[in-house]
């Protein structure tokens, strides 16, 4: 069974609703994310740079949630949520597996990094990084438009991975969406996977406590 190390509202999410949506087993391990437990050597050993999640499939160890996602569609999905690599539609799979994270997530990692290290926070650098997240929310709201996924018909795995995105954008910058992008997200997250996701978080949330 998939072991997968995560801490509430933290990247293991996207993973978590890809196992629901796709009936796969896991097991969560929490993990206290407060900085002096990620700096142990008992966690760099499994993340060299103390971030969360990580993923486990018997003696195999992983990092980074998008990889850790597509290593489950390819072991565990038997085609599902993905197209074939034959597929015209498989190069817009790749890119927007990439946009979830390298170009729409960063912003927002940077915002948290920021406020992170500065206090007061600087409101220009504050600004220019949700400023870049609002480009991409209206990148992502062209794309929908017409269609109900980013694929087209057929939900894929680069729709939970965005909305999982979304999510931290909603939360950071703004809760209003353009038109095309909300009935998206709000299509994506009425799926049952994401409501056992949410509460499969919340469990996590108060293992910790206890």
């Amino acid at each position: 069974m998939l072991k997968i190390y995560h801490s509430p509202q933290t990247r293991g999410f996207r993973v978590i609703w890809v196992c629901e949506e796709l009936s796969v087993p896991y097991e969560i391990v929490p993990v206290n994310f407060a900085a002096e437990y990620r700096s142990t050597p008992e966690w760099r050993a499994l993340n060299p740079v103390g971030k969360v999640p990580v993923m486990a499939d018997g003696d195999m160890v992983m990092f980074e949630s998008c990889a850790m996602l597509q290593y489950v569609l390819d072991r565990y999905g038997n085609g599902r949520l993905q197209p074939a690599r034959d597929d015209p539609g498989y190069a817009h799979y790749l890119q927007w597996s990439w946009f979830a994270e390298a170009t729409f997530a960063r912003p927002l990692g940077e915002i948290v990094n920021h406020r992170r290290e500065f206090d007061p926070e600087l409101d220009a650098v504050v600004a220019e990084m949700k400023g870049r997240a609002t480009a991409c929310v209206a990148a992502l709201d062209a794309a929908v438009s017409g269609r109900p996924y980013l694929l087209g018909e057929a939900l894929s795995a680069v729709d939970l991975s965005i909305c999982y995105t979304m999510r931290g954008y909603r939360r950071m910058v703004s809760e209003t969406l353009p038109a095309a992008v909300r009935a998206y997200f709000d299509r994506v997250t009425a799926l049952p996977s994401y409501a056992a996701a949410e509460k499969a978080d919340a469990e996590t949330a108060e293992r910790l406590k206890g």
